[in-house]
């Protein structure tokens, strides 16, 4: 039975975080909404210095390695899983990642780019261009939500310095859903940014950087390229992209550097 103080705590964790929608309680499971978000919380408690969230979406569920122990016995109806952390400032940081990727996945920058734009008139090029720009930001403010703010090599987190890097560009894309997918995108320190985007380096599939042997060593050193650690939080999805930057923009030899 849940106390009146673990109660208290519960909901300030939810609403601190995103949840701020209180819905119908299941026995000692309690259940929270947002108002930015569709996905659905529950929360309880083991004892007084335990806690479990689970929540409605797999898809975010496995984007929180790290943040819990998996738990699947005796869940609320609704939820796809949850996670058992040891006390109350793991619950809120799990609580706070779980609202960022909810988000950003899979197809929520989709949704809000279409809310956004379906009135706007795309005759002219000037007008296509508007349309673009609000996507980009769009797409800036996923990648900035999934990568928590910080650049995805280097952990950088001065907003003004990072760069939102398409892996397969706005104009190459097929489809809006393509332009507007988080995974088609990597958070960046400008400078890396331009080296990606440049194709002097590419990302391989266990996340590490590949510099291209066209990009002079003087000038990878003078970067950082050689002490770069491997991006951390690249899922499956990435990799839909990644060959394509590999294959489409990566200077692989055949190319000239040119100074």
């Amino acid at each position: 039975m849940l106390t009146a103080v673990t109660v208290t705590r519960l909901e300030k964790a939810a609403t601190d975080n995103g949840f701020d929608l209180d819905l119908e309680r299941t026995a000692d499971w309690l259940c929270f909404g947002s108002s930015q978000t569709s996905m659905r919380i529950w929360l309880t408690a083991i004892g007084e210095s335990r806690f479990l969230a689970a929540a409605s979406r797999a898809d975010v569920l496995e984007g929180l390695p790290g943040f819990g122990m998996a738990f699947t016995d005796l869940l609320p109806n609704g939820a796809a899983g949850a996670l058992r952390v040891s006390d109350i400032a793991a619950l809120h940081r799990l609580l706070r990642r779980a609202f960022q990727l909810s988000r950003s996945l899979p197809d929520a920058l989709l949704h809000v780019f279409e809310d956004e734009t379906r009135n706007l008139p795309r005759a002219t090029e000037m007008e296509r261009l508007v349309v673009q720009r609000v996507g980009q930001d769009i797409f800036r403010r996923g990648l900035f939500e999934y990568w928590d703010g910080r650049c995805a090599l280097t952990g950088l987190d001065v907003a003004e310095l990072l760069r939102a890097s398409h892996i397969k560009p706005w104009a190459d894309c097929d489809t809006d859903a393509e332009r507007l997918d988080v995974f088609n995108g990597l958070l960046l320190a400008a400078h890396l940014d331009a080296a990606f985007d440049a194709g002097f380096i590419t990302i391989a599939g266990d996340g590490s950087v590949l510099p291209s042997n066209l990009f002079p060593t003087d000038a990878r050193s003078a970067l950082g390229l050689n002490e770069l650690p491997k991006i951390r939080g690249l899922r499956r999805a990435h990799e839909r992209y990644l060959p394509w930057h590999r294959a489409k923009v990566f200077r692989t030899g055949a190319e000239r550097y040119e100074v």
